[in-house]
């Protein structure tokens, strides 16, 4: 069993304890780990390392991933106090907390980009790659497990590489991978991706077997989150969704079968996704970041014909049903480097349909999809800055309202500017859809207050629209201290409603 998982025979001997493994990171180290939005990351030697801390030893390292990761890895680093610096995104409930309480420096970055910081030398050198795999070619290569994510470009430019063999994931997944990674400009060569089922790569991350350090074998899974039920405000969303895009077929700007489709990651993501598969659309084509549940449905019913991503990231139920067809589900699926299934490249010429989730947008169609009210981080702004700013159609979707109609998610001015208005072409509530294309910035305020916000909030953002316009400056009014006070009211009493309403 072992020699299927680690085929270089002279490697054999770097196979030791996890606890062993983790003695070659040090105070200070740049760390780079495998994994994507949580799946695919390194479990047993991060767990090692916080217990060196617990134990009394100084450490801390900056964290570098391909997106968010378990909480074997974020969560207990956090919660010791591990992390000095972390980038490029998150989701864990400890780490976020750990970056908000300023206990830890993060960088919020458009995933496209981290890749190309470790590549330039901007973020100096990785003295550690620590990398799950399903195993180690007889060439040293090492062939990743359900994520690709910046691990490819964090293994060419570490000192050392640990590799994490988890014989909880199947060897079947070799195969799966695409790996291809670009040269640096000015040699760099335009990436021969004409269609999303096109193969570039490798199915494995050339390694020199002189870098591996220690290689550790575990069976600990992927902590995969659970996805939410999709409600009726979902349901609401994707079929206003799926009528813009029928339209869109029938007015002749969209093909039959659509265009390559995007959607990020999370649970509305996951729901809007799945509307397709009661609608009328065939022969679809998915070129993403994410393999989530409703990808798998899509797959099921036949109507994907390729999913090309960087990661496979269902709920607990979807990973036992991939698992359990994966022959089926590797020749429809292929998982590449974050660097590739991101690259504005790759999607510009595609013409990629991105579909992504936002906190907030203000009545000028800018979105803010990392912050609440503007200084608490959540996430981070991921790959939807990637897809947005390069799509065919850059649409965002949000509920009208939060914290049970105490907040709403269309106001005056966004508190915090992820996308800006010239990258938003669609905003899409359960209240309706705003097509923003060709609009000018009073055009579309009128579009997202009538068709996107709530009614319990339209009238006031009416008055401020009205206000405002009586300024001085014509083109975007603004009354900044009145909008700004929709923020702060939430702040003050709880709620975005004033007094009476």
């Amino acid at each position: 069993m072992l020699k299927e998982r680690v085929r270089h025979p002279g490697l054999r001997s770097k196979i030791c304890s996890a606890d062993d493994a983790a003695k070659l990171i040090k105070d200070g180290m740049k760390v780079g780990a495998s994994g994507f939005t949580p799946s695919g990351y390194p479990k047993a030697v991060p767990l090692a390392l916080a217990e060196r801390v617990k134990r009394g030893e100084r450490i801390k390292i900056d964290l570098l991933t391909g997106a968010s990761v378990g909480d074997e890895l974020d969560g207990v680093l956090a919660r010791v106090g591990a992390i000095k610096k972390r980038l490029p995104y998150q989701t864990d409930e400890s780490i976020r907390q750990y970056i908000n309480e300023g206990k830890g420096e993060y960088i919020d970055m458009h995933l496209s980009h981290a890749p190309q910081y470790v590549r330039y030398g901007y973020l100096e050198k990785i003295d550690v790659a620590i990398v799950e795999a399903v195993a180690i070619t007889e060439e040293g290569n090492i062939i990743p497990s359900t994520s690709v994510g910046n691990t490819p470009v964090f293994v060419e430019r570490a000192d050392k590489v640990i590799v994490e063999i988890n014989t909880s994931q199947p060897l079947e997944l070799e195969g799966i991978h695409d790996i291809y990674s670009p040269e640096n400009p000015p040699n760099r060569k335009p990436i021969p991706i004409l269609k999303p089922d096109d193969r570039i790569g490798t199915p494995y991350i050339p390694c020199s077997p002189d870098k591996i350090e220690a290689i550790v074998v575990t069976d600990i899974p992927d902590n995969v989150r659970p996805l939410g039920e999709i409600d009726d405000i979902a349901r609401k969303i994707s079929g206003y969704l799926i009528d813009f895009l029928e339209a869109e077929v029938k007015a002749g700007r969209l093909p039959q079968n659509l265009l390559p489709l995007q959607s990020g990651v999370g649970s509305v993501a996951n729901a809007v996704l799945a509307g397709l598969m009661e609608s009328k659309f065939e022969n679809l084509y998915c070129y993403t970041e994410v393999i989530q549940d409703s990808m798998l449905d899509l797959i099921d019913l036949q109507k994907v014909i390729i999913a090309s991503g960087t990661s496979i990231t269902p709920s607990e139920q979807g990973l036992i049903r991939f698992y359990n067809n994966i022959s089926r589900y590797k020749g429809r699926i292929i998982l590449r480097p974050q660097e590739i299934s991101n690259n504005p490249e790759v999607i510009r010429r595609l013409g990629v349909i991105a579909m992504n989730t936002a906190l907030e947008v203000d009545i000028y169609g800018n979105v803010n999809s990392t912050h609440v009210m503007g200084s608490g981080m959540v996430n981070g702004i991921g790959g939807s800055g990637d897809f947005a700013r390069n799509a065919r159609l850059s649409i965002f979707t949000t509920s009208s309202t939060a914290k049970g109609k105490k907040i709403s998610c269309i106001v005056p001015m966004v508190s915090h500017h992820d996308h800006t208005e010239h990258d938003v072409m669609i905003v899409v509530t359960e209240q309706g859809l705003a097509d923003l294309r060709g609009s000018s910035p009073k055009e579309r305020a009128i579009k997202i207050i009538e068709n996107c916000a709530h009614p319990d909030y339209r009238d006031m953002l009416k008055e401020y629209f009205e206000a405002a316009q009586k300024g001085r400056f014509k083109h975007t009014p603004h009354i900044i201290g009145k909008a700004l006070s929709w923020h702060q009211r939430y702040l003050d009493t709880g709620s975005m409603k004033p007094d009476g309403f």
